[in-house]
């Protein structure tokens, strides 16, 4: 059984990326490409031709489905997770030294799912973790950026993890953003907002907050 399972998974590697049967036959191709344990691979320097779609999508709770299941392996997830990469022309694609495959993605990559504290005031840091594991300090490199929800009223925060793949804040951590908000002046305007590694992040006008909370 296990060697029909090694030789489905080399045909897969020989077909490529868009014809691979499963998420099996995909895992044995991101593998080779991503040699996993080895730290994320370089998809920045990669520059494979454009293979076609693949029919995967990211839903906004960051399940991954292929071909309309979902994903239920977490170590698989994390493994396509690795060589996931955003385009200056908005797509997010599957990227391998060979090939490059398009993918959907409803709302964010990934799920910021827990934060941690340390520091006060201009010392204070944020660390969140992702569904798929990385670990990010909010700061210059990883800025926070709150988007308004018009059909809810309220506010959708993200994260930048890595190139241009960001992290939709989880509800109950944004909430606990929330609480350790505080007022500070912003180019002549009292703000709402929140401080990480010496930057602060704008979540809104305090008078906004104030006839939210009336």
């Amino acid at each position: 059984m296990t060697g029909d399972l090694d030789h489905s998974r080399a045909a897969a590697t020989d077909l490529g990326l868009t014809r691979a049967g499963d998420a099996a036959g995909l895992e044995a191709l991101i593998s080779r490409a991503a040699r996993a344990g080895k730290g994320l691979p370089p998809v920045e320097r990669w520059n494979p031709d454009f293979c076609g779609d693949l029919d995967m999508e990211i839903k906004p709770d960051g399940t991954w489905f292929y071909l309309g299941t979902p994903i239920g392996r977490m170590p698989l997830v994390q493994l396509f997770s690795t060589v996931l990469r955003k385009d200056e022309d908005g797509k997010t694609y599957l990227i391998t030294p060979v090939e490059k495959v398009g993918i959907r993605v409803v709302d964010a990559h990934f799920v910021a799912v827990e934060m941690n504290v340390t520091g006060e005031g201009t010392d204070q840091v944020l660390t969140f973790r992702t569904n798929v594991g990385d670990v990010v300090e909010a700061g210059p490199e990883h800025p926070l950026r709150f988007v308004d929800e018009p059909e809810t009223g309220g506010l959708k925060p993200y994260l930048l993890v890595r190139g241009r793949l960001e992290a939709l804040v989880a509800r109950p951590v944004m909430y606990e953003l929330a609480e350790i908000g505080e007022r500070i002046e912003i180019d002549g305007k009292d703000m709402f907002a929140v401080r990480s590694k010496g930057e602060v992040y704008p979540v809104m006008p305090w008078d906004r907050l104030e006839r939210l909370s009336a």
